[in-house]
């Protein structure tokens, strides 16, 4: 059986697969890269180019660099001009796979291809740019002795608010250089061992006469003796909850404001300064490209792992405080602050029955229903080349960079976990469960349906008994793994602790669930190159399809073009328009103003065109010297530009 150990985590050579396959530019990684064996591949990658650059935009915590590799043909417009896809991975420390596979888009966009669907074509006129690791620092943990599922960034922070920081930390108890969970005997905890999988915890359902008979906690101890157990833990920030839409305030992990690090920060510095991005593209913790925004514009519900929620759910209490709550009638800061003694939760500027509803219109919080089309379309295409249909887990999208893309920046925006609920591999696969997302029997079923209210919160990490019913993707996603062959679970084994007394320490494999096996990483990057490709292709491409003169004598002459968007998206989606985040397309004749005499003004303006062919007009009647010429522009923010000449006669 493979291991997580052997597989997952070898980072002592770079071992390249001569794969002659098309889509490939020498050969695919097949090991996770630490910072120094990344930058070094992206040299390799971008030196012998004529169509990359590689640049950083800034540095981590840390003061590693944040490696920005920019793809386009040399000839034509200049790069920044044209339509871009932006590419973004390992937002989160501990998904690799992220990292992983914008390397592996960028091997594939540099490769040869001579057909309309290959890179080649595609970055003729469009630009891709990707930024493959933003959190390089919490990604290093990965290559630590000691291992942990380390989703935060360099920076100390505390957690606990004592004005200490990062003085908690799970502790490597029982010396296997893994940080898992500990289960201790207790008659008044909340958890029983799971009925279908005695490896696995569930939650007594007291409403069916189950009692709790254990406790769960991360593995460690209390070593700032405040009664807390692992606490206040190494690192801060998981950059993928740090951005401006959905900002989950005052949660520990989200950093102390909006955009408040210096990789977020560089990011969003970068894709200000770059309007011309037109899509997105994250791969990451939260999922809307497996699943598409449903018919009400809502992600799919969160997909976690209860037994790690209910280690994680052991300091709620902690974590509670701090947050303005009138938990009686006029009783603490929620009244004096407006919660009007409710118990209301104020989380600052955030829709809610927190904020006055006249006070104007509240941002949107689902896809305009104008723009599901288009997402249903990527989905549709991206599980057709990636031939994933269904995932491990996904956790719900709360300040995500994605979400910020489209809610704020306007533009069709996408995340991917980037692997599958993994497959036993079968006979013939040129590699083994690339994919990964055929299940076990049993599993379909499991595969995380919707329901509930919008972006509800996952039950596995709530605490008391609301979710007791509830039942966990545990089970099935241990049986897959098992089926895969992927050693993705410690087992329990009995432990002295210092001040627990008798416990039992295991459960999932650090980064195993997030990472597939390295020897995965070749099928899956080619996969995810193709997408991109695709998706590059998607942009919106402006260009004047028709151009006519009518002359009327006297220097008078009728100037009519249509201007066509070739893409696939429009050139602003039905929200980019509403939000007022991307500009209309311009259409413009080169005269003097004076010389426009009726029609349109001499800058004819839309606010977005459809895409496919679609069409608008702009008709002016203008004085001119007849057999002169006239350019006219016509200038997409995400669509390019494009020009042509007349002569009046």
């Amino acid at each position: 059986m493979r291991t997580a150990g052997t597989s997952l985590l070898t980072t002592s050579t770079l071992f390249l697969l001569s794969l002659l396959v098309p889509g490939t530019a020498r050969g695919q990684a097949a090991s996770y890269l630490t910072h120094d064996a990344l930058t070094r591949e992206l040299r390799d990658l971008t030196g012998g180019s004529n169509r990359a650059t590689l640049r950083s935009i800034g540095r981590s915590h840390e003061g590693r660099d944040l490696w920005l590799v920019t793809i386009a043909h040399p000839a034509g417009a200049p790069a920044e001009t044209r339509p871009a896809l932006l590419v973004v991975g390992n937002l989160s420390g501990d998904h690799l796979l992220g990292s992983a596979l914008a390397l592996e888009t960028i091997r594939y966009l540099l490769s040869p291809g001579d057909s309309a669907a290959r890179p080649d074509s595609v970055l003729a006129d469009r630009t891709v740019y990707v930024l493959p690791r933003l959190n390089p620092d919490g990604a290093e943990a990965m290559f630590a002795a000691l291992k942990r599922d380390r989703t935060r960034n360099g920076r100390a922070f505390d957690d606990d608010n004592d004005g200490r920081v990062d003085e908690d930390p799970p502790e490597d108890l029982n010396g296997d250089g893994l940080i898992t969970v500990m289960r201790v005997r207790d008659s008044s905890g909340e958890y029983l061992v799971h009925p279908d999988d005695a490896r696995l915890m569930k939650r007594a359902d007291r409403s069916k006469g189950e009692s709790g008979a254990f406790k769960v906690y991360l593995e460690g101890r209390d070593t700032d003796g405040d009664g807390f157990l692992n606490e206040d833990g190494v690192g801060g920030v998981d950059l993928d909850r740090n951005f401006q839409h959905a900002y989950p305030y005052w949660e520990r992990d989200a950093g102390p404001h909006m955009v408040s690090e210096p990789e977020s920060r560089a990011l969003m510095d970068f894709v200000i300064a770059h309007r011309n991005i037109g899509a997105m593209l994250t791969y990451g913790h939260s999922d809307n490209l497996v699943t598409p925004p449903d018919a009400r514009g809502n992600l799919a519900d969160a997909r976690v792992l209860d037994l790690a929620g209910f280690a994680r759910a052991a300091n709620d209490e902690l974590w509670d405080q701090g947050i303005f709550d009138a938990g009686q009638p006029g009783g603490g800061f929620g009244g004096f602050f407006g919660g009007g003694g409710d118990g209301l939760q104020l989380r600052g500027a955030q829709p809610g029955r927190d904020n006055d509803p006249r006070s104007g219109r509240r941002p949107d919080t689902t896809v305009n229903v104008a723009d599901r089309t288009y997402y249903e379309a990527v989905s549709e295409a991206y599980r057709a080349i990636t031939g994933i249909t269904r995932l491990a887990t996904h956790r719900r999208a709360e300040g995500a960079f994605f979400q910020f893309g489209y809610f704020q920046y306007g533009v069709p925006s996408f995340s991917t976990p980037g692997w599958g609920l993994p497959a036993a591999p079968s006979r013939g696969d040129s590699a083994p469960g690339a994919a990964g997302d055929r299940p076990p029997g049993g599993a379909e079923g499991r595969a995380g349906a919707r329901g509930g209210p919008p972006g509800q919160r996952p039950q596995a990490a709530a605490p008391g008994g609301s979710g007791a019913a509830r039942v966990g993707p545990d089970a099935a996603v241990l049986a897959a793994f098992d089926s895969a062959g992927i050693d993705a679970f410690v087992a329990w084994t009995p432990f002295t602790h210092p001040d627990l007394g008798a416990v039992e320490i295991g459960g999932f494999r650090p980064y195993a669930i997030a990472n597939p096996p390295a020897d995965r990483l070749a099928a899956l990057g080619r996969s995810h190159g193709a997408f991109a490709t695709r998706l590059a292709g998607m942009l919106p491409r402006v260009r004047i399809a028709k151009a006519e003169v009518t002359g009327h004598g006297g220097g008078v002459f009728t100037v009519a073009v249509e201007v066509e968007n070739a893409g696939f998206f429009p050139t602003a989606l039905r929200h980019g328009v509403v939000s007022r985040s991307v500009d209309p397309t311009t259409i413009q004749i080169q005269v003097p103003p004076e010389a426009v005499l009726t029609g349109d003004p001499k800058s004819r303006t839309a606010d977005r065109i459809e895409g496919s062919g679609a069409r608008v007009k702009a008709r002016w009647v203008i004085r001119g010297t007849p057999g002169s010429t006239v350019e006219i522009r016509a200038r997409s923010q995400k669509g390019g530009t494009a020009t042509t000449t007349v002569t009046l006669r």
